[in-house]
């Protein structure tokens, strides 16, 4: 089991910044591939970014791409998104995931920490 904690999310206006923390614990999170979704209101959970164990192996979905950063630190089992100009689509309950494969079909999730963008 793997238990994974949520947290820097707020209320932000558009053009601005957070940065998301994800605290794991339970197995070696090394192991790990990590991941970023999001989830509006009355849409489906969506891919944001993943990172694999060494951080050498980075994706991002295009929406995201150059505006958002996946990092890791495996020695404080954290994995963080920065996410720099911020736009009221980015609104989203982002959740951070780990699983053993880049799918993440058999992932853990946490419970998401909410971002909310003004225009």
């Amino acid at each position: 089991q793997v238990q994974l904690v949520e947290s820097g999310g707020g209320l932000v206006q558009a053009g601005g910044s957070l940065r998301l923390s994800c605290a794991a614990s339970g197995r070696t999170f090394s192991n790990y591939v990590m991941g970023w979704f999001r989830q509006s209101p009355g849409k489906e959970r969506e891919f944001v970014a993943r990172i694999n164990w060494s951080g050498r192996n980075i994706y991002y979905t295009n929406s995201v791409k150059g505006r958002f950063t996946i990092s890791r630190d495996n020695a404080k089992n954290t994995v963080y998104l920065q996410m720099n100009s911020l736009k009221p689509e980015d609104t989203a309950l982002y959740y951070c995931a780990a699983d053993s494969n880049y799918d993440f079909r058999a992932a853990y999730w946490g419970q998401g920490t909410r971002v909310t963008v003004s225009a």
